[in-house]
């Protein structure tokens, strides 16, 4: 993005009682929104909105971006500020105050938002990308997601944050991950051309943590196949090398266990399961048995017989829930700062699968290649249910939303992710769909907004000082958590992406997905389910 020479200072005018009291917030808005009191120097100029080549557009931009007469939410559980104006400086949220006693300067670039909402930009914490950055990246602010975490990391994913970096490329702001770490065999074959490391011991476990540091991820993915002894030595060169790890829970190992060796946060809700069962130990015996054939080729089919060896002690478990065993199990997690993204979304889609759509709005935005290979997929995985199994895990899911209940009610922090790069969801579109789960489980609206905006950044770690993401809307979403799909506007780090933006950018998506044509690498073209994730396209 072309940088603005000079900075702009907005009059500061005396603090009222109602001021202070939005100043009292400032800390958690700061992390929330990227305010900073000093604009940056290498913070792009406000208003300037990428285009569909995703290069910046030429036209000239103040350097002052005014948002008058909004309703503020600072956070999900602050108090509504309305009729204020918020300044953007050099792509920084400099400063906000009631509108009656902040003027824009002169040369601002002013948008009236009146009877529209502004709130923290979404963040999805638990994404797998890939394919045409025409497409992927764009798709995440258009629709209000302005933080990402990915969680399989590839040189691909780099080179987007690189080039969002540059403001040569529309995208979010990316936490990304190592390749997978797995115990062997893996449940991922070769099939899809993303890396997989298999360690079998802790000194393979040690050496591939040090691996991935010296290449860059933010933090280490485990997942589900690790031994107990490469795990904890997982967690503790994680702590050596200052590195974070998250990702699923082994198999064989407690949930309490992932909590107390430092686990930042653990996905899905299989695991939790047997760690609220009054069978855990009988059903973990159980689970050290499950095996994936080692040479098998394909993910779908090694995915598939985990699903099939997996389901009927998930079964086992529901039936014999412990209360006190899960307050136990939560109170651990809360104490320990473990965070849980429950994925409901995918789980839904693989769990309630006489519910899955036919079509959606949201999915021209996608090669029709892509879209098409969902219903094969989703055959491939659960066609060899009988009517008995399919009905045990619909109940296996309405239990899922209760634990998720359950883990909000003990003080468990959530984080909405999706596992977005499997089927039937649609990068940045699906977020909205997690946070209807999310209520649907039961959570207070206001709650629901934390999974994805003050939760994802602490346990993200996001900067404070860095540029503005904000999401601004039409309808108030504390009265209907739907009404954060009713987007107005987005300021993307610190970049406005107006009305008119939205829809010229979100066009340009639609086209190049329009366009898109089949891989032809032999790799897996499509997504797979299960924490899965797609082949370049």
């Amino acid at each position: 993005m072309p940088k603005h020479p000079h900075t702009t200072t907005a009059p500061t005018p005396g603090p009222s009682r109602r001021e202070a009291l939005g100043t009292a917030a400032l800390g958690t808005a700061a992390a929330l929104t990227g305010l900073a009191l000093a604009p940056a120097a290498s913070a792009a100029p406000a208003g300037t909105p990428a285009t569909a080549s995703a290069s910046t557009a030429a036209r000239p931009n103040p350097s002052v971006l005014a948002l008058t007469h909004a309703t503020l939410l600072l956070t999900p559980n602050s108090r509504p500020l309305p009729d204020h104006t918020l300044l953007i400086t050099d792509g920084r949220l400099t400063t906000y105050a009631p509108s009656a006693q902040l003027e824009p300067p002169p040369h601002a670039h002013v948008v009236d938002l009146t009877g529209k909402y502004v709130i923290p930009g979404l963040t999805e914490s638990h994404i797998h990308t890939s394919g045409d950055d025409a497409i992927t990246p764009p798709l995440f602010p258009l629709t209000g997601v302005t933080s990402v975490r990915e969680m399989w990391g590839q040189p691909l994913h780099h080179d987007w944050r690189r080039r969002i970096s540059a403001g040569t490329l529309l995208g979010p702001r990316f936490v990304i991950a190592s390749p997978i770490l797995d115990g062997p065999p893996s449940i991922w074959a070769n099939d899809t051309g993303l890396p997989v490391l298999e360690v079998a011991d802790a000194k393979s476990a040690r050496a591939a943590v040090r691996k991935v540091k010296r290449e860059g991820a933010d933090f280490v993915k485990v997942y589900s196949r690790l031994s107990p002894e490469s795990y904890y030595a997982i967690a503790d060169e994680s702590k050596r090398q200052h590195l974070p790890f998250a990702g699923h829970c082994p198999d064989t190992l407690p949930m309490s266990r992932a909590a107390t060796s430092g686990q930042r946060s653990i996905e899905h809700l299989h695991a939790m399961l047997p760690a609220t069962s009054s069978r855990e130990r009988e059903i973990r015996a159980a689970l050290t048995k499950v095996r994936i054939d080692p040479n098998d080729p394909s993910s779908l089919s090694r995915y598939g017989s985990w699903f099939r060896q997996v389901h009927p002690l998930e079964w086992q478990a529901m039936r014999s829930y412990d209360k006190g065993r899960a307050r136990r199990l939560f109170d651990t997690l809360a104490e320990h700062g473990t965070y849980v993204t429950p994925t409901l979304t995918v789980h839904h889609s693989l769990e309630r699968i006489a519910d899955l759509p036919t079509s959606s709005p949201d999915w021209k935005y996608l090669p029709a290649w892509t879209v098409a290979s969902w219903p094969y997929i989703w055959e491939a995985m659960t066609g060899s249910r009988t009517p008995e199994d399919t009905a045990r895990i619909r109940r296996i899911y309405e239990h899922r939303l209760t634990l998720v209940s359950e883990m909000h009610r003990a003080g468990v922090r959530l984080t909405a992710g999706t596992d977005t790069g499997t089927g039937y969801a649609v990068p940045g579109f699906s977020l909205h769909e997690e946070l209807r789960l999310l209520s649907e489980a039961g959570l207070p609206t206001r709650d629901v907004l934390t999974t994805a905006t003050t939760h994802p950044h602490d346990l993200l770690r996001l900067p404070t000082s860095r540029p503005a993401d904000l999401l601004i809307l039409n309808a108030n979403p504390l009265t209907n958590i739907r009404h954060t799909l009713n987007i107005h506007s987005v300021v993307n780090a610190g970049h406005y992406l107006s009305p008119t933006d939205r829809t010229h950018l979100l066009a340009a998506v639609e086209k190049a997905a329009s366009e898109s044509t089949p891989p032809e690498n032999g790799t897996l073209a499509t997504p797979t389910p299960g924490c899965a994730c797609n082949a370049p396209h």
